[in-house]
């Protein structure tokens, strides 16, 4: 019934209107959703990870661990696990079950992204500040760190020209983010000087490298399929590329050619992106600008700018589309807020009615034959309940169908406030006037025996007043 209260048409709409709501914990620097998309992970600037709840937009779990701040979440394939890096030079492994850490891992350096394996949530790859990138495998308690190489594979003809001087520039790259593919086996590379290195998982070599761009790759990003990629580079222009099945056995990593699909940029402008994402579909590309608080949105197919987000009255960070729907989520640069934009779908009363039908103007009615017959009551009562004699299954489910055979895990919900409410730092005290809530209001009653005592100090306070105020009448009566 709720589908039919809807108009189908505003359904098939692949990317959002509006903005239409806001959640706060905190201040937020980054965001990501689970591949279920129930569930939203912010990295907060203090060093909290908070786990959103999309349907309620309250708080799910907060994860305490990190001193600085968060650099970049990743979920597990089957949305369990959580791993998030900071600038405190650790990356912690979250078991959304409990809350708890199951690994933590030391670097040498700040950690600038972290991304998990597709299907093992026991190997990641980090990208550290002015230090090589490394694959790590924490299946141990004692991690193993093994290094990757951020110098380009360049063609054999390339190769043999090559001076010195090329080959000291090219062990100077630094690797600035990292991603798997979508089957685990290779990891994808961009580097300072706009090269693409393509790594192999089982060797640690680099078996292709192509080059993007002539300025710094900041960000990579892969379509839920793994067959496409959108990359942000510092040159104002945002690509998509399509990448071949690299776990092919007969594939030729010698003779792979990637070519940019498409570009997109504001030519007029010349605006910068802070970042970039995929809808749901792969259709659609969304970013979100510097220095500005709109958020574009492109379509792939016609390379055309279909729509322009208009957001809150301050610069967008990470942008994040919902895996399933047309729904971004945006984090703002100056309050931490993470703002939400979705499909305005007004409701179709008329349907609550089937006999009824809207029409924009008035026109004739023609009344039935029988409409207005007056039936006995016996016989209206009789179809009543032919008509509730109808079984009705209520037991039996449609099997959802998943993309991969992996178990979806549900988070267990915990019963406590602290962890189940969001955060408005900013209350009202009166009309037009605002004030910065404190950390304790409300929640004296949480703090233990103390607040027992004060509560019980301030409940006898209140009957001493009271034992008073019913001895005054008796003395004024003796008078």
């Amino acid at each position: 019934m709720n589908l039919s209260l809807i108009d189908p048409f505003i359904l098939a709409q692949d990317y959002p209107d509006a903005l239409t709501g806001k959640v706060r914990s905190g201040h937020a620097t980054c965001i990501r959703f689970n591949r279920k998309g129930d569930f939203l992970a912010s990295g907060r600037a203090d060093g909290t990870v908070v786990i959103f709840d999309i349907e309620t937009n309250g708080v799910a779990r907060k994860l305490r661990g990190h001193t600085r701040h968060i650099q970049a979440v990743s979920w597990s394939g089957d949305g369990r696990y959580l791993l998030s890096s900071s600038q405190d030079w650790k990356c912690i492994l979250w078991d959304l079950y409990d809350g708890s850490k199951l690994r933590t891992v030391r670097f040498e350096t700040p950690v600038y992204i972290a991304e998990l394996h597709p299907t093992n949530h026991f190997l990641f790859v980090a990208s550290l500040v002015d230090h090589p990138p490394l694959l790590v495998d924490i299946s141990s308690p004692i991690p193993s760190k093994h290094q990757l190489s951020s110098a380009p594979k360049r063609p054999k003809l390339d190769r043999a020209d090559l001076n010195e001087k090329q080959a000291v520039q090219d062990a100077r790259q630094l690797t600035f983010v990292t991603i798997f593919t979508a089957q685990g086996d290779h990891i994808i590379a961009g580097t300072n000087k706009g090269w693409l290195n393509i790594i192999e998982v089982g060797s640690r070599e680099t078996v292709h490298s192509t080059r993007l761009c002539n300025g710094l790759i900041i960000l990579l990003r892969l379509t839920a399929s793994g067959r496409d990629m959108v990359s942000n580079a510092s040159d104002r222009v945002i690509r998509t590329i399509p990448i071949p099945n690299l776990s092919q056995t007969d594939f030729d990593m010698e003779n792979m050619k990637i070519e940019v699909e498409h570009k997109f940029q504001d030519v007029v402008n010349r605006l910068s992106w802070n970042h970039v994402a995929f809808s749901s579909t792969g259709d659609y590309v969304a970013a979100s600008t510097y220095m500005n608080h709109d958020i574009y949105v492109w379509e792939r197919v016609h390379e055309s700018l279909v729509k322009i987000l208009e957001g809150p009255k301050e610069e967008l960070g990470a942008v994040e589309w919902h895996p399933h729907r047309p729904f971004v989520a945006a984090c703002g640069l100056e309050t931490g807020c993470v703002y939400l934009w979705s499909i305005i779908t007004p409701q179709r009363w008329s349907a609550l009615a089937p006999d009824f039908a809207e029409v924009e103007e008035n026109v004739e009615y023609v009344e039935r034959e029988d409409e207005f017959d007056i039936h006995p009551i016996e016989e209206i009562h009789k179809r009543r309940l032919d008509l509730e004699d109808e079984a009705v299954d209520v037991l039996t489910t449609d099997p959802i169908k998943e993309d991969s055979q992996q178990e979806i895990f549900s988070m267990p919900v915990i019963l406590d406030i602290m962890d189940s409410e969001s955060e408005e730092e900013i209350v009202a005290v009166g009309p037009g006037t605002m004030r910065r809530k404190s950390p304790g209001e409300g929640r004296d009653w949480m703090n233990g025996a103390e607040s027992g005592n004060d509560a019980e100090e301030q409940g006898s306070g209140k009957r001493v007043v009271a034992t008073t105020a019913e001895k005054t009448p008796s003395r004024t009566r003796r008078r």
